[in-house]
């Protein structure tokens, strides 16, 4: 068995593709549209943004409305660099923040949250 896709519910498909692609540089899957948007990452990892009718974002560290799905990213700059960027993007940074100075949680524009580690 090979993972080959990961797929995120969100209100925006094209929005939420838009700011993973700028952040991690994959390119945009060609048929990409307003319902289903999508990025082509290495040795064929697909990674999916699908329109869902009244999404609700987690509610990250809370779990009222679960996290369901946690990415983690290994950065080549620094943790603040990188940090510093993704909120530029339009990333937020939670106040709980568990793992000190080894990662940092972020949450995408559609609430998902989602880790950068330092190499």
């Amino acid at each position: 068995m090979k993972l080959i896709a990961i797929n995120l519910d969100c209100p925006d498909p094209l929005a939420l593709a838009a700011f993973y692609q700028q952040a991690t540089g994959l390119e945009p899957h060609p048929r990409s549209d307003a319902d289903f948007a999508g990025l082509n990452g290495e040795h064929g990892l697909f990674i999916g943004f699908q329109r869902v009718d009244d999404h609700r974002a987690p509610s990250w560290p809370d779990q009222t409305v679960p996290q369901q799905l946690h990415i983690c990213f290994k950065v080549e700059e620094d943790l603040d660099a990188a940090e510093a960027r993704l909120l530029e993007l339009g990333a937020a940074k939670p106040d709980h923040q568990p793992h000190g100075d080894r990662a940092r949680v972020l949450t995408d524009p559609a609430g998902h949250p989602f880790c950068i580690i330092a190499r």
